[in-house]
Formats: C-alpha cells, sequence, structure tokens
C-alpha cells in the first residue's frame, strides 16, 4: 500500500465507516494478523509508526483527551489498545499482539456459555405507605395520588404534579436495581434520571425554604430554577446545593470517591472537610471528606450512561467491570489482575458477550462468562 492509502485507511477506521475486510487489512499491516497463506503483510517501520500517529492525533480529537504530543509514547506502549464503535461492536485497531495458540484454540463459543443481555428501563417506585410498584410492568395513567399529588406514568417516565402546597408532604422514594435505569419528574418541575443501582427520596410536594432529596448510586439532575428555594441533594454527609443547574453525582460506594461533575450553572458541594464552588467543566470529588476540584472534565464519558453508551477514555479495568457489572446485573471474577488502559466506544444495548469479545481484541485480556458472572483471565 502506498503512504496515502495508508492515512486513507487510517481516517476511515477513526471516522467508523471502515469494513471489517478493511480493519482486517490494517491488522495484517501492522504484521498482527496473518493471510491465509500464513505470512504476514509487511511494511516499513517508518510507515507503521505513521500509522500510529495518525490513528492516535485522530483517536485524541474524538475522545478530547488533548493533543497527541502531550502523551509519550511510554504511555501509549502501557495503554491496552484503542477502540471504536463499529457495527455495534468495537474493534481494536492499535497494538493489538497476535494472541497466542492456546488462546486461539479456546474459541469464544466455548467461554461464553451463555450471554447477558444488556439492561433497560425500568425501576421501583416506593410510595409513603410503603407499597411499592414495579414500573417495568406498570401501565400508563396514574400510579398513585400522594399528599394531594398525582403521581402519572408516561412511557418510561413517571412525572409527579404540582400538588396541593397545604398538603401534608409525603416522601416517595425510586428506586433502580442493577440493570435499570429510570427518569423521573418531581413536583417542581426538577428533572432526574438515575443510572443502575442507585436511588432517590423526595417529597411529593416541595413547601419551605429549600428542595431537599437524598440520593445513592449515580444520578443526573436538570433542576428546575427557583431562587426562593434552593435545591439540595443529600448523599451522607456531602450536600450539593444549587438554584438551577444541570449536574451528575457519582456516588457509589465502591468507586475511590464521591464526584460531582457539572454541566450548566453552579453548585456548591459541601462535606465534612469544608466546601467548594465549581463551574461548568469542573468535576468535585470527595474523598474521606476531602475536597479537590479537576478541571476540564470529559463531560461527554461523564454523560455517557444517560446517553445510552459505554464511553472508555484511558479508563482502567476495574472501573470498566464495575460499570459492566452494574448494567448487566452480573458479577466478576478475577484470575488475572490487568493494569492496562482501554478506550472503547460501545453501545450500551450491546449484549455482554460482544462487549467482552470486543475488548479481548486488545490481546490484553480474555473473558468467559458463566451464568451471571464474568470471569477475567489470561
Amino acid at each position: 500500500m502506498t503512504k496515502e492509502e495508508i492515512k486513507d485507511l487510517a481516517e476511515k477506521i477513526v471516522s467508523g465507516t471502515a469494513t471489517e475486510e478493511e480493519i482486517v487489512l490494517y491488522n495484517r499491516i501492522c504484521g498482527f494478523a496473518e493471510t491465509s497463506e500464513g505470512d504476514p503483510i509487511n511494511i516499513s517501520e517508518a510507515e507503521k509508526q505513521e500509522l500510529e500517529d495518525t490513528l492516535k492525533r485522530n483517536i485524541l480529537q474524538k475522545t478530547g483527551t488533548g493533543n497527541v504530543y502531550r502523551m509519550n509514547r511510554l504511555k501509549w506502549t502501557a495503554a491496552a489498545a484503542v477502540l471504536i464503535l463499529l457495527a455495534g461492536v468495537g474493534y481494536v485497531f492499535l497494538q493489538s499482539p497476535r494472541p497466542s495458540d492456546r488462546y486461539v484454540q479456546q474459541i469464544p463459543n466455548q467461554r461464553f456459555k451463555n450471554d447477558v443481555l444488556p439492561g433497560r428501563q425500568g425501576a421501583v417506585l416506593t410510595l409513603s405507605n410503603g407499597k411499592k410498584i414495579t414500573l417495568d410492568s406498570a401501565a400508563n395513567g396514574v400510579l398513585a395520588s400522594e399528599g394531594g399529588t398525582q403521581v402519572l406514568k408516561k412511557g418510561e417516565e413517571v412525572v409527579y404534579g404540582k400538588g396541593n402546597l397545604s398538603a401534608e408532604v409525603s416522601y416517595n422514594t425510586m428506586t433502580t436495581p442493577q440493570g435499570r435505569q429510570y427518569h423521573v419528574t418531581l413536583a417542581d418541575g426538577t428533572e432526574v434520571w438515575l443510572n443502575a443501582g442507585s436511588s432517590i427520596t423526595y417529597p411529593t410536594i416541595f413547601t419551605g425554604k429549600e428542595r431537599t432529596v437524598k440520593i445513592t448510586g449515580e444520578v443526573y439532575f436538570e433542576v428546575a430554577r427557583n431562587t426562593s428555594m434552593p435545591f439540595r441533594v443529600e448523599k451522607g454527609d456531602v450536600k450539593v446545593e444549587v438554584l438551577g443547574t444541570h449536574f451528575n453525582m457519582n456516588t457509589y460506594d465502591d468507586e475511590r470517591s464521591l464526584k460531582v461533575t457539572l454541566l450548566e450553572g453552579a453548585v456548591r458541594v459541601i462535606s465534612a472537610g469544608g466546601a467548594n464552588t465549581i463551574t461548568p467543566g469542573q468535576q468535585a470529588q470527595v474523598t474521606k471528606g476531602r475536597i479537590t476540584v479537576a478541571n476540564q472534565v470529559n463531560a461527554e464519558e461523564v454523560m455517557a450512561w444517560k446517553n445510552g453508551r459505554f464511553l472508555f477514555s484511558g479508563t482502567d479495568l476495574d472501573q470498566l467491570m464495575r460499570q459492566l457489572t452494574r448494567w448487566y446485573d452480573v458479577k466478576v471474577e478475577y484470575n488475572k489482575k490487568v493494569s492496562d488502559l482501554f478506550y472503547a466506544e460501545i453501545p450500551r444495548s450491546t449484549n455482554l458477550s460482544d462487549v467482552l469479545k470486543a475488548l479481548e481484541l486488545t490481546g490484553k485480556v480474555h473473558f468467559a462468562i458463566e451464568g451471571k458472572k464474568i470471569i477475567v483471565m489470561p
């Protein structure tokens, strides 16, 4: 192939327009796969390096990571691979070593004894009297009347009416199990999206001087503005105060820190160790009561869950597996620890086996599915 043809191939792969045959051709060019005769197609080291540099530059632009020249070769070598979305599955096209004979003999169908479907819209609504309503199967229409407020199901969303402000305040809780996510509009017009394994407890009407809700897991808010009644979100000792804004809170107990990412407006994050006000593009990270602020956070990656995607931009395998276990409602068992970083974009509507097969193309890790368990292995 000529240099121009190599560049064109790189551009097609990054843009997601390459066919499977072209991806295979790339792997053959780089010596990662063999021809039917068993001989790799080779190009010079200079041409191979030019191809890698073209891919890296475009990948960084695509993921918002920054300029390629800010990342030294050692960091790229440490990365597991780079994947992009193509036909619903991530394909590796950088740094994929040739698989070992033992792995070739262990075909995926033998390791993936069963498949696991992706999560879906669904939740459990607990009313003030303790009654639980499974929203997955509930019909559209009025679900209940709470403190003079009608609770309506509209498609894949629950909406609260404005209610009677003189009525007694009651509290509801919406909970998403593993493998579910849901959307609720509160009585003040605030919209809330719950990721898998999350919950929010809230009043059915808002009265007094502030609007307070409590959450677990990961929740995205688009808060209705009301300068006379600030909105407050609580998770344990951490509080977030706003007037009207868009922000995401990741409070999963198995994550290293609680994270508040601001997309619009301003929020004040309060913990035992102090308080910080953040602006759009910043993320407050709370670890053991101490608040640190990260600037220029990749908001697209943070919000990928709400937008129906997995987006990994230099994500370690432990964090990646935590996302998969929540969405597919599975557990994970490690027979091998992997320190490499992963770059991938995969729809959350993808079956688990296809996600794992895409990650396997890095050559850095292999998987098996047994019942409701992912096994990470050499």
